[in-house]
């Protein structure tokens, strides 16, 4: 079958019922998620002031946090609103440059109009991958990612994918155990 063809067919429509023109190719998401360790999770949400705690656990953010441990990685929480504080076990950061290992993937849970300056982190950090969450893209932080070599994956939950690809199972959002 020719490339073009055989990429009109693996279209498909974003929630927003509009085409998804990135075109995944499942085996390089498997084998990112196969050869990654480290995650760095920006945007993950921790408790504010006055909040139920029972409500951090029904956040996506979190849920996706939590996932990710249980299947081995390590997530690195990256928020400035939130520095010093612990989410499942983790310091949470202020910035990606903060974090003194080696990152595999920088997980993006922020508005599109935050991702170019976040991709340039990435890029400064050495990441492998930049992955952006349902909803999310943005044609500059996939330019920035191209032209430094980096993976860039829009509009996935890598939690979605990781369910999909390694467990052979399609839930949104379990829940979770304590």
């Amino acid at each position: 079958m020719p490339k073009k063809v055989y990429r009109l067919l693996l279209k498909k429509e974003n929630l927003n019922g509009k085409i998804n023109n990135l075109i995944m190719d499942d085996r390089l998401i498997k084998e990112l998620l196969s050869h990654s360790k480290t995650i760095a999770m920006v945007g993950v949400s921790s408790i504010v002031e006055n909040e139920d705690s029972k409500n951090i656990v029904r956040r996506s953010s979190t849920i996706v946090m939590k996932y990710m441990q249980e299947f081995g990685f390590e997530v690195i929480p990256i928020n400035p609103f939130s520095v010093g504080k612990k989410i499942y076990g983790q310091d949470v950061l202020e910035k990606l440059e903060d974090i003194k290992k080696k990152v595999d993937i920088v997980n993006i849970f922020r508005p599109s109009k935050e991702t170019p300056e976040i991709t340039k982190g990435s890029v400064k950090i050495e990441a492998k991958a930049v992955w952006l969450q349902f909803g999310i893209d943005h044609e500059e932080a996939k330019k920035i990612a191209k032209e430094s070599n980096i993976t860039y994956i829009a509009n996935k939950c890598i939690k979605q994918e990781y369910q999909r690809l390694f467990l052979k199972a399609n839930p949104v959002f379990p829940v979770l155990k304590n």
